[in-house]
């Protein structure tokens, strides 16, 4: 499970979000945030926390310190106290409204990390939902290569020197993207939406046997490559079988799924004399073909009926 701390949110996007921090406990950085979920404390400031989630990023808004600085010294130690004992990661006000002295010295005491960001409370907490949804979004590495033809994500996977990177290496040269070899990191971003992208570490480099390490940038140019790609159709690459059932109509569609989601899968056989690198381009166009509503197989079944 996916898990930063304080500091690192800090760092990452200080600037983005505006962002100072108020309270001097620097272990308050340590702190680890476990959600992409955001709270606003509203009753836990007047005592009532029951299913109060502690697990969550507060944020304050103009009704939560309006209503803190109506409460004289005492009434606010009080009600920072039972706020921060529930041992929450960090607290984060908007519109650069700063809160009174007390608040922060319990804040600190309880180890808490108190900030102020001018964002206003709409734009903070639209701007931290989409850095933290990319934080904790489910993900997975596939063995296979990931590659962007005609605008459509292809996703090639099957057993190790079956000839993904070959397939890619030839789509690369012939004026298409390659996003990832050997190793695609896929990210669930949405409920229906997987994005692949490379490693870090072998960014667009690939491993061709009798030739060695490549780099496809550095060979065809910026054009080439891209860092990410929406994935919409596997296309499993099998040795050839006499004894295998393929599809041959391709009017029923074959699913898979990753991470909860289904996309297609297509099954191709390698054979010697077999055009893999145009078959490719013809599932990326036959699939933006059936986004749009038209499929060739159902078409052409119809009018067999029809004679």
């Amino acid at each position: 499970m996916a898990v930063i701390n304080v500091d690192k949110l800090f760092t990452e996007r200080r600037q983005d979000l505006e962002l100072t921090l108020l309270t001097h406990n620097e272990a308050s950085l340590k702190k680890a945030i476990h959600t992409a979920a955001l709270h606003r404390p509203g009753l836990a400031l007047t005592g009532f926390f029951e299913r109060f989630p502690n697990n969550r990023i507060q944020i304050f808004g103009e009704t939560e310190m309006a209503y803190i600085s109506g409460l004289d010294e005492a009434q606010l130690t009080k009600a920072a106290n039972e706020l921060f004992a529930t041992d929450l990661p960090m607290v984060i006000i908007s519109k650069a409204i700063v809160p009174p002295a007390a608040f922060l010295t319990v804040a600190d005491q309880h180890t808490t990390a108190v900030f102020s960001s001018r964002l206003s409370t709409a734009e903070l907490t639209g701007r931290l939902l989409a850095y933290l949804d990319h934080i904790f979004a489910p993900s997975t590495n596939v063995h296979g290569t990931l590659v962007d033809v005609y605008g459509v994500g292809l996703l090639y996977t099957g057993k190790s020197g079956i000839g993904k990177s070959e397939v890619a290496l030839d789509l690369a040269e012939r004026g298409h993207r390659l996003v990832a070899d050997d190793v695609v990191k896929i990210t669930r971003v949405a409920s229906d939406v997987l994005i692949g992208s490379g490693s870090e570490l072998l960014g667009h480099h690939m491993e061709i046997r009798g030739v060695g390490i490549i780099d496809i940038e550095e060979l065809f140019g910026i054009r080439a490559i891209r860092m990410q790609k929406r994935i919409e159709v596997e296309v499993n690459l099998t040795a050839w079988s006499e004894t295998e059932s393929y599809e041959r109509l391709g009017i029923e569609e074959q699913k898979t799924t990753i991470l909860g989601v289904q996309i297609p899968i297509l099954h191709v056989p390698i054979s010697p004399g077999k055009n893999i690198t145009v078959i490719s381009e013809v599932i990326a166009m036959n699939h933006m073909l059936k986004v749009y509503g038209e499929n060739s197989a159902t078409e052409f079944s119809r009018k067999l009926s029809q004679r």
